[in-house]
C-alpha cells in the first residue's frame, strides 16, 4: 500500500487530512504551495487535470474531489477499524446519505452566507437577499441534523464515524466564519465540542501548531 497526500492546511484538504489522521493510515505528505501555483504545475496537473487540491494517489491512481476520496478511504480501511460501516449495510447507506447532505444541503448555503457577509469579499460582490436566505437555509438544515444526532447519537449511528469527523471539521470552520451562533441546537453543540476533543482532531492542530 502506498498513499501520497498533496495538501495544503489553508484548503478543504484539510478534512482528508483529519480522516488520514483518524484512519492512522501510513502515508506521504506533499505540500502544495498555492501561492505559488504548485497546483498548476504541469506534473500535478497530470494527476488532477482541475489544479485543485485535495488530491490523493492510492497505489500509483490519483484521485480528487474530497467527497469521494473520503468514502474510498472509509470503504478500503475503514471498515476494521469500526470507522465506516459495512459496505451494503444499512448504517452504510445512511453514511453517504449524510455526507453527501451536509456536503450540498448544509455547506453550500454556509459557504453562501460568508461570500455575501464576510468584509474580505467586495462589497459590490454581496448580496443582502441572497444572504438572508442563506441563513435561513443554515438554520433549517441545523434544526434537520440536530434532530439526526439525537435521534443516532451521531450522525450514522451511536459510535463515532468518518462521516462525523469530516462533516465536523467542514462546519466547525464555516460556523467560526459565518460567526453563528449554535447554542440553540444542544445535540449539535455537544457533538461539536466531542469532535474537538478526538486524539486526531487534537493531534492535527498540535501539527499545524494552533
Amino acid at each position: 500500500m502506498s498513499i501520497t497526500f498533496y495538501f495544503n492546511p489553508m484548503s478543504s484538504a484539510a478534512r482528508v487530512q483529519l480522516t488520514l489522521e483518524e484512519l492512522g493510515v501510513p502515508h506521504e505528505k506533499v505540500f502544495v504551495d498555492l501561492q505559488k501555483g504548485d497546483q498548476k504545475k504541469p506534473e500535478f496537473l497530470k494527476l488532477n487535470p482541475n489544479g485543485k487540491i485535495p488530491t490523493i494517489v492510492i497505489d500509483g491512481q490519483p484521485m480528487f474531489e474530497s467527497i469521494a476520496i473520503q468514502i474510498y478511504l472509509g470503504e478500503r480501511y475503514g471498515a476494521e477499524k469500526g470507522l465506516w460501516p459495512k459496505v451494503g449495510s444499512p448504517e452504510h447507506m445512511q453514511a453517504l446519505t449524510w455526507l453527501c447532505w451536509a456536503q450540498v444541503s448544509l455547506c453550500t448555503p454556509v459557504f453562501t452566507y460568508i461570500h455575501n457577509t464576510s468584509e474580505q469579499a467586495p462589497a459590490e460582490a454581496r448580496n443582502a437577499k441572497q444572504a438572508e436566505f442563506a441563513l435561513a437555509e443554515i438554520h433549517n438544515n441545523l434544526r434537520i441534523l440536530d434532530a439526526r444526532i439525537g435521534e443516532a447519537g451521531n450522525i450514522v449511528h451511536k459510535e463515532w464515524t468518518l462521516v462525523d469527523s469530516d462533516v465536523s471539521s467542514v462546519l466547525e470552520y464555516g460556523i467560526y466564519m459565518a460567526k453563528l451562533d449554535t447554542s440553540k441546537y444542544p445535540h449539535f453543540h455537544a457533538w461539536l465540542e466531542r469532535a474537538a476533543k478526538r486524539p486526531a482532531n487534537l493531534a492535527l492542530r498540535a501539527q499545524m501548531g494552533g
